[in-house]
């Protein structure tokens, strides 16, 4: 995917489709990449082994959805919700060829908009762009403990 900073790509339609082992690979590059485990909770090198473990893991988890966002039939990023204590915890990944076009803004507040219990996100002190992504899917700031930044977004009615 080219990445035209310069341009509005605000209005290319995001889509959301259920990863599968297929992107695998992909998926891996991406978390590997130095700019997203600079931002991770873990912020180790992942090992092929154990990320397809991981994927197996989360792909047969009822309570667990992962997405892989594509804009124009080209995968731009990836989305998960966590459920756990009537809460949905969101999280994401941008590819980094899609980073800086609206893409993370765009992908999280689709995956917002199709949970109505509450949502919640966690980010690192920090990383601006994930917190402007959380306030963008509607989550507020709620505090801040031991460098990481709680968003939240109530039920919808």
């Amino acid at each position: 995917m080219l990445c035209l900073k310069e341009g509005n790509r605000m209005n290319e339609e995001i889509t959301l489709r259920p990863a599968t082992m297929n992107d695998a690979e992909m998926l891996l590059e991406w978390r590997n990449d130095p700019e997203t485990r600079k931002a991770s909770h873990n912020t180790d090198e992942v090992q092929l082994d154990d990320h397809i473990s991981w994927l197996s893991l989360t792909l047969s988890n009822p309570n667990r959805k992962l997405y892989v966002a594509e804009e124009n039939g080209s995968p731009v990023g990836t989305a998960r919700a966590d459920f756990s204590d009537n809460v949905w915890e969101l999280s994401w990944t941008v590819s980094p060829k899609a980073r800086g076009c609206g893409v993370g803004k765009r992908m999280v507040a689709a995956l917002a908009k199709q949970i109505s219990e509450p949502i919640r996100a966690e980010v690192k002190q920090g990383n601006i762009s994930s917190a402007r992504i959380a306030e963008h899917a509607g989550m507020e700031f709620e505090r801040e403990t031991e460098g990481v930044l709680h968003f939240k977004r109530a039920a919808l009615e």
